[in-house]
């Protein structure tokens, strides 16, 4: 007989267990097969997002245009952060577009498994797929922005120029650094459940520590210069002033954020990859 007690054999020779974690290349070489699965899965959840309201997906404009006129509202015209910034409507347009792609890719990188559970148990894939999907959802709703975003700019003054073309490679690397924010918190999700509780309180702190509603430099000024580092080092600052650097008027963006924001783009993706794939074999039994 059987002993129940008695630990589990291995696998035969030329089989493996069912959800087993695969080595990271043969993993990653899955994961490359599946990156058209990754953009489907990624244009179905954001036509689904918002079928069930009146407006659809125009809601993917409406609601970052009602948050700029809400933080100009407050920010603008009663606390007067404003101070210092030329073009404040433009400055905070693009701040509140671009700082809510890596806001959504936190949040929604965090349901990535918690949220699919069913698919995750029922198919056997690189599960580093879901938080790739919700990052790609995070990115179509930046792109489509553009379209409210181009109208603001132009209509407040800004002229069009060829540094305008720096927006492409500043996204590119925000958009590492939101993959990266995804798998991290896709993986401490599907640990701790009640993350998805906590991270829109951390999200809306990092908001504001990010300049999104001020100007960082003006802010700095007058104060330690170790406040002047953790706002200049804090990547959802950074990846601001990229974007604002390319679109308004002003000198270009230093060489030096450039450098800080692939750091935190390459190297934050690195580790947040492996950090995810080390939890493989666990998701299934979230």
């Amino acid at each position: 007989m059987i002993d129940p007690a008695a630990p589990a054999s291995a696998p035969a020779p030329g089989l493996q267990r069912a959800g087993a974690r695969l080595p990271i290349a043969e993993y990653s070489r899955r994961l490359w097969e599946r990156r058209w699965f990754a953009v489907a899965y990624a244009n179905a959840s954001n036509s689904v997002g918002y079928e069930r309201s009146f407006l659809g997906q125009a809601w993917q404009l409406l609601t970052p245009l009602l948050n700029i006129a809400v933080y100009y509202l407050i920010f603008g015209l009663l606390l007067h952060t404003n101070r210092g910034v030329p073009n404040y409507i433009a400055f905070l347009s693009v701040g509140v577009f671009v700082f809510s792609f890596c806001q959504t890719s936190l949040t929604s990188g965090a349901q990535a498994i918690t949220g699919n559970l069913g698919l995750v148990r029922a198919l056997q894939f690189p599960r580093a797929v879901l938080p790739l999907s919700t990052t790609l959802v995070a990115l179509l709703r930046l792109l489509y922005s553009l379209i409210v975003i181009v109208p603001i700019l132009l209509i407040s003054g800004e002229p069009v120029t060829w540094r305008w073309l720096e927006l492409l490679p500043a996204i590119f690397l925000q958009a590492l650094f939101c993959l990266a924010l995804s798998f991290t918190v896709a993986r401490i999700a599907a640990r701790v459940p009640d993350t998805t509780q906590i991270l829109p309180f951390v999200s809306r702190v990092w908001m504001y520590m990010s300049g999104v509603m001020y100007s960082v430099q003006v802010f700095a000024q007058g104060h330690a210069s170790w406040v002047s580092s953790v706002l200049t080092l804090n990547p959802g600052s950074v990846y601001l002033q990229l974007a604002r650097h390319a679109v308004l008027v002003g000198s270009p963006a230093p060489l030096n954020t450039w450098l800080i924001a692939a750091a935190w783009a390459f190297g934050g993706l690195a580790v947040s990859y492996l950090y995810f794939w080390r939890g493989e074999d666990q998701y299934g039994n979230v």
